[in-house]
């Protein structure tokens, strides 16, 4: 197991050279991706980044008469104690924990964010929440789609000659916007473009290329045909078309998200017929194992094509646990908070990377990784030489069994679903806040990993170096207010167990 983590009291505490931000560049207009600050020496950084992984990568990659394939797997709304390899008692999730054991467990991975549209926004763009477009759900100027300049997974992968496709929910721009994903690199999309929509699992109808196709048997409000068996069809469908060729696949399935139905007929509910929860509990549990199960035939259609060996498998969740499922079935690991929150258990994420003969089996590693870390990933594997700035670093290295040359320093997050929050984590160490000019609230996760105990009053200086780094990464928006102070911070200042 190898780790990206410093000890508490290591100098590695202080702020590294590529953390520091000395240049600045002009706020862009609203429907604009907004600047990044461009670290000291970062062309040379990524350069000796690029050379360092040169030396790994051709000998298990270049042995592929092609470039690798790329499936991304993304559920909605499952938490980390969901899945049995993450400790999860409840749920039956055996695909996960086989690729677990055949693969590469992360143990320090988070999402995008703590809800479903600023996540989608920042795996596809690899920039983090204080320089994405979007940061919550809504904004002060409605919904924002990506930008026509946008650089997303997929369009830095099609330039590169792969087949690009994605099915499940996009939430990134609705019909005839400028974010629609087939003006954001996707060959194909299918499923729902609106994240509304997707809350729907009879609609109507499902898009396909923003064009509606409509679902007959669930017109005039009948229920016979379950959206998530159509996605997973033309999920395994696109594999089956682009088996001869490289492709990215983006699995951005919608269970268990609510509304939380399944057909009765699911085999996956005789599982918790017998269970002494209600029936909502039992029909979510049911929809995480029918993801589980849909994985696992991903799985078989690889092994069927013969291409396992030259496809990563991703297998994450978007968020953190959803709040109803957490005292029933522990969906969040035993961690504070949930969906919309920027506690761990809103952010943690389960992540489990799968590619037999390159990965070594039943390996796992704490270096601190996010959903982020996709675009610079895949444009290495696609062996992009150039990709523009963003906030992700590659985790092939990791998969190849070896460290990152330059590990992640932190990982920054804001949000702006109800109260404004703020968090980083830097190795052990986590800041929180709910105001721009708020104290710092201090957890230690290597011994207080639920984030019961403020401890910034006995490491001010630890406070002070994450308090610098939550000034920084936030850039000012015009579709977000994030406000000076929270309602009652003043008075609570230093309050343990904030």
């Amino acid at each position: 197991m190898q780790s990206s983590m410093p000890n508490n009291e290591s100098p590695a505490l202080n702020l590294s050279a590529r953390q520091a931000q000395t240049t600045e560049t002009k706020q862009t207009a609203v429907n604009r991706r907004p600047p990044l600050t461009t670290p000291p020496h970062y062309s040379m950084f990524k350069s000796v980044l690029i050379a360092a992984c040169a030396l790994i990568i051709p000998a298990t990659l270049s042995a592929n008469s092609k470039k690798p394939n790329i499936i991304f797997v993304m559920v909605d709304d499952a938490g980390l104690g969901d899945f049995t390899n993450y400790g999860g008692k409840h749920i039956k999730t055996p695909v996960m924990e086989r690729m677990a054991k055949q693969g590469l467990q992360f143990n320090n991975a988070y999402s995008g964010n703590a809800v479903c549209g600023p996540t989608r926004c920042t795996l596809m763009t690899g920039l983090h929440p204080g320089h994405a477009i979007r940061r919550a759900n809504k904004s002060l100027n409605g919904l924002l789609p990506l930008s026509s300049d946008s650089v997303t997974v997929a369009s830095v992968l099609k330039k590169q000659g792969y087949a690009t496709g994605g099915f499940g929910k996009w939430g990134l721009g609705n019909v005839g916007t400028t974010g629609v994903p087939e003006k954001q690199g996707f060959d194909l999309w299918y499923g729902y473009y609106d994240q509304k929509h997707a809350h729907n699992y009879y609609p109507s109808f499902l898009v396909r290329n923003s064009k509606e196709e409509p679902l007959k048997g669930n017109a005039n409000n009948k229920k016979q045909q379950y959206t998530h068996y159509l996605i997973e069809e033309e999920t395994l469908k696109f594999i089956d078309k682009n088996k001869d060729h490289p492709f990215f696949c983006y699995a951005a399935w919608t269970p268990p998200h609510g509304q939380f139905v399944i057909p009765a007929n699911d085999p996956n509910l005789a599982y918790y017929k017998d269970k002494p929860w209600s029936q909502t509990v039992k029909n979510y549990a049911a929809m995480v194992s029918l993801l589980d199960a849909g994985v696992g035939r991903i799985l078989e259609r690889l092994e069927k094509h013969g291409i396992a060996e030259n496809t990563l498998v991703v297998y994450t969740s978007d968020n953190g646990a959803n709040g109803q499922f957490i005292k029933a079935l522990n969906s969040n690991a035993g961690l504070k908070g949930g969906k919309r929150s920027l506690y761990e258990g809103g952010i943690r994420a389960p992540f489990v990377a799968y590619w037999p003969g390159t990965i070594k089996p039943n390996t796992s590693t704490d270096a601190l990784v996010g959903q982020l870390d996709l675009l610079e990933t895949a444009a290495e594997m696609a062996g992009v030489k150039n990709t523009p700035p963003n906030d992700g670093i590659s985790f092939l290295p990791l998969l190849l069994g070896k460290q990152q040359p330059s590990p992640h320093p932190f990982l920054y997050f804001e949000i702006y679903e109800g109260a404004f929050q703020q968090c980083v984590r830097m190795g052990n160490w986590k800041g929180y806040r709910k105001g721009l000019k708020d104290p710092v609230a201090l957890y230690d996760l290597s011994k207080d990993p639920s984030e019961t105990t403020n401890v910034a009053d006995k490491h001010p200086d630890v406070a002070k170096q994450l308090e610098t780094i939550l000034t920084r990464e936030h850039s000012p928006t015009p579709n977000y207010k994030a406000p000076d102070h929270a309602k009652g911070a003043k008075k609570n200042k230093n309050k343990k167990n904030s």
